[in-house]
């Protein structure tokens, strides 16, 4: 694709139009970095495979597999029929970037055949948290990586980011009323837990009966301990700005590596 058709592609894609080409500068800003600090750590994968777990609008294997180290090949999942089908048609022109449902990973076929698993934004609407990295293990080749960003929903960043939200709500911005409300004492603790699950997180479903979390009461730090039970954790870092502690940022990124 040539940098209009790529442009046009990628704003046709619903997330994309509510992050990176959104009307708030600071959102537009917050997620163009996450996506490029997503193509920095995805140098490593040139020439190999990789999946995108939760691919969205596919913005990332886009951008990815446009850019100069492209992977060998690179697969995005969804479990949304309709993402899946406009990923195709916007991206046919990519060759090596292809589409396929969750339910097409399960297949024994499947296990050990990708270098690299990136898993963006998703895992914090995970309830089943300990068969979603089971799966993903199963996926990845011996040495493997897996690549996760989730956002900082804990300590001093929360109240930036539920400022924000507030004010991009009143201003019709984004996806942002998704987000429960805290009460005062939810906030409390929020600022100063630990490692471990501090406040009951609600719940909420899909058409299909699928149950997912929003962001409310999403913890970071028991997300890299869970990991850390099945891979070997080697980095964590921040974004938009990767020098800051992941305390003061907007998301945090985790890489880790299969065991065995």
């Amino acid at each position: 694709m040539n940098d209009k058709s790529m442009n046009d592609a990628l704003r046709e894609g619903q997330y994309a139009r509510k992050q990176i080409f959104c009307r708030s500068g600071l959102i537009s800003w917050s997620h163009r970095r996450r996506f490029e600090i997503a193509l920095e750590i995805a140098r490593d994968f040139a020439g190999q495979r990789i999946l995108d777990y939760g691919c969205g609008d596919g913005t990332f294997l886009a951008m990815l597999m446009d850019s100069a180290q492209p992977p060998k090949l690179a697969v995005g999942a969804e479990v949304s029929d309709e993402l899946l089908a406009g990923c195709r048609k916007r991206f046919a022109d990519l060759a090596g970037l292809s589409f396929v449902h969750v339910r097409e990973l399960e297949a024994g076929g499947q296990a050990g055949q990708y270098d690299a698993v990136v898993c963006m934004e998703v895992l914090e609407h995970v309830v089943e948290m300990d068969a979603m990295l089971a799966s993903l293990e199963r996926l990845l080749a011996p040495g493997g990586r897996l690549v996760v960003s989730v956002p900082v929903e804990i300590g001093p960043a929360l109240l930036v980011k539920q400022t924000v939200r507030r004010i991009a709500g009143w201003r019709g911005i984004g996806d942002y009323p998704g987000t429960s409300p805290y009460t005062l004492a939810e906030l409390a603790k929020s600022l100063l837990c630990g490692d471990q699950p501090h406040i009951t997180r609600p719940r909420h479903r899909q058409p299909d009966g699928l149950e997912f979390f929003d962001h409310k009461g999403f913890n970071w730090k028991w997300l890299r301990k869970k990991i850390g039970e099945r891979f070997d954790v080697e980095t964590t870092s921040a974004s938009p700005v990767r020098w800051l502690p992941p305390g003061l940022a907007s998301q945090v990124w985790i890489t880790a590596r299969k065991r065995g």
